[in-house]
């Protein structure tokens, strides 16, 4: 059952929150060990949560206590997201063993809703990657190829409901680490507006473009689980929205249709560098909404040559600042050889960040350095602003935009982590969405050659996630690409 099937069954007293839960980390104690998608080392501890927790749910469900349309219904979290008592440690070893004494807003909204949070899920280290790779726990694997990633940076978060180890789960989307693993998955995903849903307790990466959504195998599961987690927050002063989404009511269109509906389908997107089965799949999505009414127009997405450069130097300068306080001092990973306050500082982050990390935080420490911050730094936060200025044109020729995620299926492990500059182009039709802090749903649309799950975005003005939804639901209503599981098994 999908999660909110699940939910109806629960209260409807065909099955048990605790007889619930305890069936998914059943399949996760005999079947992770494939993926690896949860983090070994918290696991214990958060399956032994998660059971006292099915107890008291299901006891407050039995005095019939109005909770939310995903009570009982268990979720597991990206490494990156604080939880009270389990440990987060953003697949780092700079973190291993730290457990944290608060729970991120996202978190406490789970549990006020009646959910229950059965584990922590494998990542790229501090969310930094495309591939899962990059985590100390070791890859993420694909469901649909364990030879082959599971996209990033929130490739856990994927792979764990593609497999059927989670109903429903949260990742982090910085650059496009909700919506790639989305796609390489065949799952669906939200990255909510900037300012949606709150930051506080995300480990950070880089603060202006982090933002938490959720995953699952359609896009009603996700859209209940976004009404629970969005709304305003005091403890995040960037969280600019004034109440939690509500999905319910159509925005767009009517019924089963987008008449009238403007998407606009950036053409250039499709011209080098996308595979052929990719660019078929996609074209093949947009004539799918066009048949449901949507009015498809193509134009040329500007600044596309400027968005990859502009994202990594302000990602990796945030991420140079944010990163800063692991020093071996106050808490994290300390270097046991360290006989000096300058050895404890080099040797604590030389052998406690692994190279991807090292990779950005020099990056974005050069790129802060007197004499090149006008050069690289100023500039990008420019070329951010015309980003900004472009979309809002756009928007006012179009409701939404349509186009891929990525340019390629899922790859094999292994073949692009020598590479970072081929890693880094693969989030060349992600980024700009994050540099304007706008929303986008990714859905599987299609395989293909070798069987693997190719998808697609939509991406609408800020706060326009409720037209988002609308029209992936029509999408998926008329398509059963997002019924397929890996084993050719459905979401049914």
């Amino acid at each position: 059952m999908n999660a909110l099937e699940l939910a109806a069954a629960i209260k409807a007293k065909k099955t048990g929150v605790v007889e619930t839960a305890n069936a998914y980390i059943d399949r996760i104690e005999k079947t992770d060990a494939a993926f690896n998608a949860f983090i070994p080392s918290s696991r214990k501890k958060a399956f032994e949560l998660a059971r006292t927790r099915a107890e008291d749910v299901q006891a407050r469900i039995d005095s019939g206590e109005t909770l939310s349309p995903l009570a009982g219904v268990p979720i597991a979290l990206k490494d990156n997201i604080s939880t009270m008592g389990i440990e987060t440690a953003c697949a780092s070893k700079m973190l291993g063993g730290y457990v944290p004494v608060f729970n991120a807003t996202v978190v406490d909204r789970l549990e006020k809703a009646g959910m229950i949070v059965i584990g922590k899920l494998n990542m790229d280290e501090f969310a930094m990657g495309g591939s899962s790779e990059t985590g100390a726990f070791g890859p993420v694997r694909n469901p649909w190829d364990v030879s082959r990633v599971s996209g990033g940076s929130s490739g856990g978060s994927a792979a764990a409901v593609a497999a059927g180890l989670a109903p429903v789960s949260l990742g982090s989307d910085t650059g496009g680490s909700i919506r790639q693993p989305c796609v390489f998955c065949g799952v669906t995903g939200i990255k909510p507006s900037y300012g949606a849903v709150s930051r506080y307790g995300l480990v950070a990466y880089a603060s202006s473009l982090d933002q938490i959504g959720p995953i699952a195998g359609n896009i009603d599961d996700c859209a209940a689980l976004l009404s629970i987690i969005s709304g305003p927050d005091d403890m995040d002063s960037t969280c600019a929205i004034k109440k939690p989404f509500e999905f319910g009511e159509r925005r767009m269109g009517s019924g089963e249709n987008l008449e009238g509906v403007k998407i606009g389908l950036p053409g250039n997107y499709f011209a080098d560098g996308i595979d052929e089965d990719v660019k078929l799949a996609v074209l093949a999505a947009a004539k799918e909404l066009e048949a449901a009414g949507a009015i498809i127009e193509e134009f040329e997405m500007p600044l596309t040559d400027y968005t990859i450069p502009a994202y990594y130097v302000i990602a990796c300068a945030e991420a140079s600042s944010n990163l800063a306080r692991y020093d071996g001092l106050k808490y994290g990973y300390r270097s046991a050889d360290a006989k000096t306050l300058w050895d404890v500082y080099r040797s604590s982050r030389s052998e406690g960040f692994g190279l991807e990390a090292k990779r950005r935080i020099m990056l974005g420490s050069f790129v802060l350095s007197s004499g090149y911050y006008d050069a690289y730094y100023r500039k990008a936060l420019q070329v951010r602003n015309f980003v900004r200025d472009a979309y809002r044109k756009l928007f006012g020729r179009f409701d939404m935009m349509l186009s891929p995620v990525a340019p390629t299926t899922a790859y094999r492990l292994g073949e692009n982590v020598d590479d970072p500059m081929k890693m880094y182009m693969g989030d060349v039709y992600t980024v700009s969405v994050n540099l304007a802090g706008l929303p986008a749903v990714a859905l599987p649309c299609g395989f293909d050659g070798n069987g693997l799950p190719i998808g697609f975005q939509l991406v609408g003005d800020a706060f326009s996630e409720s037209v988002l939804v609308d029209a992936a639901r029509v999408y998926q209503n008329r398509t059963d690409h997002h019924g397929k599981r890996p084993g050719g098994g459905s979401a049914a």
